[in-house]
């Protein structure tokens, strides 16, 4: 009773159809997924009241963040031995409720102490979500039609940047800071309840040991890596201790877990030999590069609207809604061609439009058009949605199935680290830039020189993606319903 089955399969004379098995998936995960997505972006817009309300200063309440990004960062590598110790769907409905309980508890906080410990719980969950959202649909898909799963993964993180921060300005604008986690819970809710009629009911595979001693390189040494970008910034350099010890520590525990997994081989927490595949060694190149532009960028844009052209919060919110809406029109089309064409011309073609449409805003003042900058961010948008389908997806193509949870990590981990890294390159370039400023000519200089900055990074990605995979080749018969025909004798079973 508890799970649905449908017995129905693509048409065997339509391979490009899409299992309706494999959509309903996609569906299930995706509810789930908006809840850690929207608690990410809606966030972004309360800082300061949150440090207001509970009595405390900005370097303090700035951990709610960096507590959350530190906890993903320690869950996501042992997210594939998790998977295959307890099943995708029960990792997923537990995922879920921890992530549940954790905004429950941050709504309910006290202290700036007590939010930043429950961000943390909800970090843990989310880790888990955000790494199987990209493994349990890819699963489904069984190999065919890889980009169309790409655009439906992609869901949450267009609708986060359109919804997020203007939900978080309505709820602050209406009510208290407290709502903001409690929005999650519908999310939560109905994403558990989903899970548990819809995905297959999968055992447990070959119980394997945690790799202890993995883990203990790996998930500290990515946290230290993420921990000291966060710390860096316009007063604080490469030199600064603060900054440099957790990146060296970082990245001596990453290179000992390189290491130590050869040896290991697939008994690692993470299997790096993957890497040896082609495709999903360019894809995380090109994601670090990627993530590094785009996801500075999205730091850039509200602060220029409210600093430069001086927008409150919900107003910079408001004006990037037409980036959004621009990623959620490409995604469709993006994942269409990708499947027909390969990811390599897709990707070149997006970051360039993407590249294109950010430079203007490295021109931009406090009396550009509002209309011009309006519509720089629907084709940037664009650009933005199109890119991430081919970049994403390429990784996972031909992957067996039980090598999909290992590359998702992978994928996840270098986008991650790309996004961290971009984000404080460009907050230090900005800081620079407008040190010592005292009127808005500097400050909008600054701006322009970080915009050019990001640029550049968007650039140098572009011919990366010339080694990611071109033309795909055509699925043999039946391997399309491989994967749903296994979810569905789950099901049945």
């Amino acid at each position: 009773m508890g799970n649905a089955t449908d017995t129905r399969s693509a048409p065997a004379g339509d391979p490009n159809r899409m299992d309706p098995y494999v959509r309903r998936v996609a569906v299930t995960i995706i509810v789930g997924a908006l809840a850690v997505v929207f608690d990410t972006t809606i966030l972004s817009v309360t800082i300061n009241d949150l440090g207001r309300d509970l009595h405390t200063s900005l370097n303090t309440i700035q951990w709610v963040s960096t507590g959350y990004l530190l906890a993903l960062a320690v869950t996501m590598p042992i997210a594939a031995w998790a998977q295959s110790a307890l099943g995708g769907k029960r990792l997923w409905i537990v995922s879920l409720c921890v992530f549940l309980a954790g905004s429950i508890l941050c709504s309910l906080a006290w202290s700036a102490p007590s939010l930043i410990a429950f961000r943390v719980l909800q970090g843990i969950g989310g880790g888990f979500m955000m790494t199987l959202t990209s493994t349990l649909i890819m699963q489904a898909g069984g190999g065919r039609n890889i980009g169309r799963l790409m655009s439906l993964i992609t869901v949450p993180t267009s609708l986060g940047p359109i919804l997020g921060p203007v939900l978080g300005g309505v709820i602050l604008h209406l009510g208290t800071w407290r709502w903001l986690f409690a929005i999650n819970i519908p999310f939560c809710v109905v994403g558990a309840w989903l899970a548990w009629r819809n995905l297959p009911a999968d055992e447990p595979s070959a119980r394997k040991p945690l790799d202890v001693v993995g883990f203990l390189l790996l998930s500290p040494g990515v946290s230290a890596i993420v921990y000291g970008l966060s710390r860096l910034d316009g007063t604080t350099g490469l030199d600064s201790t603060r900054v440099l010890a957790p990146l060296l520590a970082g990245l001596v525990l990453v290179l000992a877990f390189v290491a130590w997994a050869l040896r290991r081989r697939a008994r690692a927490l993470v299997d790096i030999r993957l890497l040896r595949h082609r495709p999903l060694a360019s894809s995380s190149v090109v994601l670090v590069l990627a993530g590094a532009a785009l996801y500075g960028t999205m730091l850039l844009l509200p602060l220029f609207f409210e600093q430069v052209r001086g927008t409150d919060a919900l107003g910079a919110g408001l004006l990037l809604i037409p980036q959004g809406v621009g990623t959620l029109l490409s995604r469709s089309i993006a994942g269409k061609y990708t499947d027909r064409f390969g990811a390599r011309p897709v990707a070149v073609v997006s970051l360039l439009v993407a590249c294109l449409a950010t430079v203007p805003f490295a021109f931009a003042t406090a009396d550009t058009s509002e209309i011009l900058l309006t519509g720089v961010l629907l084709l940037r948008g664009m650009g933005l949605g199109a890119a991430m389908i081919p970049l994403g997806g390429a990784g996972f193509a031909g992957l067996g199935r039980d090598e999909i949870p290992h590359a998702s990590i992978l994928i996840r981990v270098t986008q991650q680290l790309g996004g961290s890294f971009g984000t404080a390159v460009l907050a230090v370039v900005l800081q620079h830039a407008a040190a010592g400023a005292h009127s808005g000519e500097a400050t909008v200089g600054g701006f322009q020189e970080a915009f050019w900055w990001s640029v550049v990074l968007t650039a140098i990605a572009v011919p990366v993606c010339l080694l990611l995979p071109g033309r795909p080749e055509p699925a043999p018969t039946g391997s399309g319903t491989e994967a749903s025909e296994h979810g569905r004798a789950s099901e049945r079973a």
